[in-house]
């Protein structure tokens, strides 16, 4: 048994009703839910949200809002393992357990099933805990810098200026997608541990969505990919 659980609380201040705001024509939080029921891999698609009008449009789209969540996990504080653990104990009091959970983001408008099925199939294939979605850095870490109170330059690793980039190790960062959970096992790591598989996903079908320039970008990218077929 599988279980999808969508997190949407209703704030979100750097852009507003974020979850619902059309994205080519409809809620961002719709694509999510048409991902999760495309990949035919779930057996409940939960989402757990604070706000009256989210639900619906969830409910319209396809997932089921079983609970609203409670006030106190739905601040800018509140981490996305509480959102799932309050889900998956609601769950299991009204009699209903799962042996995979996965947490799927409502703002992965490029998200493609494909990859949801890859990530429930390595984590089945194996004793590992989570299998999540990632993607490779498009710089070399290595060679990053920071800017001091004086507002000059400082290399975090100097060492490395003159190193070619083919000769640094590839580093990969949180996609920020779907995370999936054996549920039946237990682990201390954090998800980027040693109990983890990674999914990687190719850069042009990864876009965070926290500011407006951010959402441009996932438009014109989504564009591109879905619209005209690339």
């Amino acid at each position: 048994m599988n279980v999808a659980i969508i997190p949407a609380r209703g704030g979100s201040k750097r852009i507003p009703k974020k979850n619902i705001r059309l994205f080519h024509g409809k809620p961002l939080i719709a694509y999510s839910i048409q991902t999760a029921l495309a990949s035919a891999l779930f057996d409940k698609i939960i989402v757990s949200t604070d706000d009256e009008e989210v639900a619906k449009i969830a409910k319209k789209y396809g997932a089921e809002v079983p609970f609203m969540r409670p006030k106190e996990l739905s601040d800018d504080f509140t981490g996305t393992r509480d959102v799932l653990n309050h889900a998956l104990d609601y769950l299991a009091t009204n009699g209903q357990t799962f042996n995979y959970a996965c947490t799927l983001y409502a703002t992965a408008p490029l998200l493609q099933p494909k990859y949801l099925i890859e990530g429930l199939q390595k984590l089945k294939d194996s004793s590992a805990v989570n299998t999540f979605s990632c993607a490779t850095m498009p710089f070399p870490i290595q060679r990053t810098f920071k800017i001091n109170k004086e507002g000059r330059c400082e290399m975090f690793w100097p060492e490395n200026i003159n190193k070619r980039s083919q000769d640094l190790e590839e580093a990969y960062q949180d996609a920020g997608q779907f995370y999936w959970k054996n549920l039946n096992k237990k682990s201390d790591e954090v998800m980027f541990g040693k109990d983890s598989i990674p999914i990687i996903l190719p850069r042009y079908l990864v876009q965070d969505i926290d500011t407006l320039e951010d959402w441009e970008i996932a438009e014109y990218m989504y564009e591109v990919i879905y619209k005209k077929g690339v």
